[in-house]
Order: structure tokens, then sequence, then C-alpha cells
């Protein structure tokens, strides 16, 4: 049987047999869990999927070995298991459409790369239009992103309904369905087998993971990074990779710098299963809504962003009520469904809705942050640029864009419109 890049068995169908016979008690862990080196060559704050994905193409493909991943809670329980695992590249500014859709090349390869199922779905997104206006926008949305080689298309509310059977088209709702637009290469993915499987590889080829571990401090020595201050003691490194999500302000303030970034909660919830009924991911920009279904027949529901900045994983109960009164109006059978849990997830927003992949004033420090909204689907692509960043100090071009110095220079990449909700 073949083996992972690092030497480990591979997951197939001949292991799964194998391990059949002992009762499935014998299956090799998926990581280890080491205790933290006095020293590493690279430490990557953040064990979610940016983080994970940078710490393994650094080993995968720069050769950079001695990795550690610091997480303070769980791998995966942040922002990484805490969205609605929407995928796309359909974005409007070149700068971003190159970030999402290098993204979105990865995902098409990454379960077959991993060698672990991410459970990537290729079922298209498609952003509903509810007013002429909205209409006329997406028009030219559309032919900005054909522009870019993206695939995008234009629907009209009969091809819609005949795709979504179960949404009203009825021209007399608040907001009528006027038309929309798809990217057919959207979908969704599971996103905990996203951590798990860039983890995985990760520790195959040599990457610690080190989790229950909180960074309590960054250490400097005349500019330079030297390592980090744990709740588990000192670890040393010449170069730190920050991938923090809604915390990279505080971790950033711990290094004496200050980030443009504003942290709100994004809300969430899931309906009780049910049968198949939709089989794309639906977007609604002016109402604050979007909804897909999960492989166990939850009907995911996601909303915009509380109007405060919080660290809460929870969000307002108005959020939640203005998210089903649309979701009710748009798609009538939802109205007799229970909803089985609502989360939070702590969103990272620079002014101009655009991520930050970018060294700092300290030398051997860097920040891959600022996602927003817009993090899940951008998971491999954000770790490979980032990765590359670390390895060679200076950014590739589809990263260049993103730098800090945008906001001294006003170059901002303005992605509020695209970011997925109303602004």
């Amino acid at each position: 049987m073949r083996a992972l890049k690092g030497g480990s068995s591979r997951y197939s169908i001949f292991a799964l047999a194998r391990n059949a016979l002992s009762y499935h008690e014998n299956w090799q862990k998926a990581w280890r869990s080491p205790e933290p080196k006095p020293e590493y060559d690279v430490i990557i704050v953040g064990g979610g999927g940016h983080g994970l994905a940078t710490a393994y193409y650094l080993a995968s493909i720069h050769g950079i070995r001695n990795i550690a991943v610091i997480e303070k809670g769980w791998i995966g329980g942040g922002n990484t298991g805490r969205n609605t695992t929407i995928i796309r590249s359909n974005y409007l500014w070149d700068e971003s459409a190159g970030i999402y859709e290098h993204a979105l090349k990865l995902w098409e390869g990454l379960t077959q790369e991993l060698n672990f199922n991410v459970m990537f779905s290729q079922r298209g997104v498609l952003t509903l239009a509810h007013s002429e206006h909205e209409l006329k926008e997406m028009r030219r949305r559309v032919e900005a992103i054909r522009l870019n080689g993206i695939d995008s298309e234009v629907m009209t509310p009969a091809q819609i309904k005949k795709l979504v059977p179960i949404i009203d088209t009825s021209p007399t709702l608040r907001y009528p369905v006027m038309g929309g637009f798809i990217q057919k290469r959207g979908g969704t993915a599971r996103h905990d087998a996203v951590a798990w499987g860039y983890a995985r590889a990760a520790d195959d080829l040599g990457v610690d993971i080190i989790q229950n571990c909180e960074v309590t401090g960054i250490l400097r020595e005349g500019g330079k990074v030297t390592g980090i201050e744990t709740s588990r003691g000192t670890i040393k490194a010449k170069k730190v990779g920050c991938v923090t999500a809604g915390h990279s302000g505080v971790v950033a303030e711990m290094a004496g710098l200050h980030l443009p970034i504003d942290s709100r909660p994004l809300q969430a919830l899931v309906s009780e299963p049910i049968k198949p009924c939709l089989d794309t991911v639906i977007m609604s920009n002016a109402v604050h809504m979007y909804i897909s279904q999960s492989d166990k027949g939850e009907l995911v529901f996601g909303a915009g962003v509380d109007s405060y900045n919080s660290y809460s994983q929870r969000g307002s109960v108005p959020t939640v009520e203005g998210l089903l009164a649309a979701g009710v109006e748009l798609y009538p059978i939802i109205s007799r469904l229970r909803v089985l849990r609502t989360w939070g997830g702590i969103v990272d927003t620079c002014p101009d809705a655009s991520p930050i992949i970018s060294k700092t004033s300290v030398d051997g420090l860097y920040f891959n942050c600022g996602w927003g909204t817009g993090g899940f689907k951008a998971t491999p692509g954000s770790g490979h640029v980032f990765a590359d960043l670390i390895a060679r100090d200076e950014p590739n071009k589809i990263a260049a864009p993103f730098s800090l110095k945008r906001f001294e220079t006003g170059y901002l990449i303005d992605e509020h419109g695209a970011a997925g909700v109303a602004h």
C-alpha cells in the first residue's frame, strides 16, 4: 500500500478491508500530540484551516519541517468549525479573483492531495437579485468575473425556479426574485474534514501540532521576533506566522502592532434534518441571508455581521430573527421547521473587506488575517501563498496586493459588495 509523503499509511479501500479484520481497533492516529520543543524554525499561531494549510505547504513545498502549529483550544475549533462552508471565486476585483480562484483550483484536487475526503461538493453558488438595480449590477459583475476567466452566468426567475423548486418567485414578495447569477464550480466542503485533512498531512511531514496551548506574548529582540510565550512555556523561533482570525488584533498587540481590523460576530444556524430539497447554495445579499443543505439533511442558514464589535461566539437575537423572516418568505416550506442550533464566528474585517497577507515592521513576524466573511473559501489558497511569503520573505504576485502597505498608499481592494452579505 502506498504511503503519504512522510511515510504513514494512506487511506484506501484496502486499508478499510484490512482494518475491518481487527474490528477497526488498530487504525493509526491521524496526528500526534507532542510536547512543544524548545525551538522551531517556524511557528504558526492558530490551528484553524488557514494555519494548518500554511504549515502543510511550508513542509510539502518548501521543505521546512521543523514547524509547530500552536492552538489555544483544539484544531478547527475557531472559525473553521463555525462557518457555513461556502466556496466560490466570483469576486469583482482582479486581486480578489486571483486569490479566490487560486484557492478554488486547489479545492478541486484537495481530497486527492491530502488523501482525506474533505467532501468538496461543486453544487453551484447562486446569488439572487431582488431589484432592477441589483440585477443590472450583477450583469456588470458577471462580465468582470468572466474577464478573469472565472465561470459565471446570469439566470432568469424561471431558470432559478427550475433549479430551486422550493423558492417562491412570486412578484408580490417584499423582495421579489428578479434574477441572479451562478458560479457552477462553487459549492461547499466539510469544514471539520478540511482541518483534519491538513492536520494529518502536516503531521505526516513532521509538523508538531500543539493543542491547548495559548499564546500569551510575542518575543522580540532588536526589532526581530525571537519566539513566543505560551501557557506551556517559552518557545523560540526565527519566524512566526499569525493566523488567528478574529483574535488577530489581540495577538498583534502582543508585538506592539495595531492592525486595521474590527472583530464582529457573524451568525449562522441549522434546522432539523429533512429529506433532500436543495442541491445548490443560494445567497441573498439584500436580505442578509444564504442557505444550503448539508449531507445530514440540515438546512444551513447564514446571516449578516452584527453591527457591534465583539469577541462573542453567540451573536444577537434580532439578527437571527431577521434571517428567519427572510428565509420563510423566500422558502415557505421552512416555516414549520425547528431550529436545531445557532452559533457565531468572530470575523475580522478590514476597511476594504479584503484580507491582510503581509510581513510586518517586526522582522520575522507575519500576519494572515482580515478575511471577514470569506475566510473558509480561501483556506487552501491562503495557506499556499502565506507559506510562500514566510519561506521566501517576499510575497508572490497573488499575495502582493494584500500587504499592509496598501493602507499607507491608499490602494485598497474594496470587496464589500462581493462579501456575501449586504453592505
